[in-house]
């Protein structure tokens, strides 16, 4: 495990499980999402710092893979892991994964985003400023320099529908 991992704890609510009681899809994202959040707010990249600079994060895609089942009331850590980040900052792809109480890994999950200028609604590179500071973010043991041909590595593209 990677001593500079970024670790955030959470407590599954009532509002996080499914029908069969079990932690939700939809939880997992949303808890990766929060503690993405947290990562960038502790890393500089707050909120309120990143729209002051006119962008925001976006999602290219999240992976997930299941290993164990977590139930209501039961603490769960997720952690985060910088995998590959690109020279201009463009773009940026985080390595999830979630622990129970014991230490168990319940999930697993490979992300991809990069970050958008909120006005031309179009990918770009970071500010000086902030590529400054996730040159200094913690990387993971395989982190790797990511290409534009990394963001299209499992080859699929939009297939649009005859109207």
């Amino acid at each position: 495990m990677n001593v500079n991992m970024y670790k955030k704890q959470f407590e599954i609510r009532w509002s996080d499980v499914d029908a069969n009681g079990h932690l939700a899809n939809s939880a997992y994202t949303n808890f990766m999402s929060h503690a993405r959040m947290s990562f960038f707010a502790e890393q500089g990249f707050s909120m309120p710092e990143i729209h002051k600079h006119g962008i925001g994060p976006v999602v290219f895609y999240e992976h997930m893979y299941y290993f164990k089942e977590s139930f209501i009331g039961m603490p769960i850590t997720v952690t985060i892991e910088v995998s590959g980040l690109s020279e201009d900052g463009m773009f940026f792809m985080f390595e999830h994964n979630f622990y129970n109480h014991k230490g168990r890994n319940l999930a697993y999950c490979e992300m991809q985003g990069g970050w958008i200028d909120l006005k031309a609604r179009k990918l770009c590179g970071l500010p000086e400023s902030l590529l400054e500071l996730a040159d200094k973010f913690p990387k993971s043991e395989g982190f790797k320099v990511l290409t534009k041909e990394d963001t299209r590595k499992h080859g699929v593209k939009p297939k649009n529908m005859s109207i």
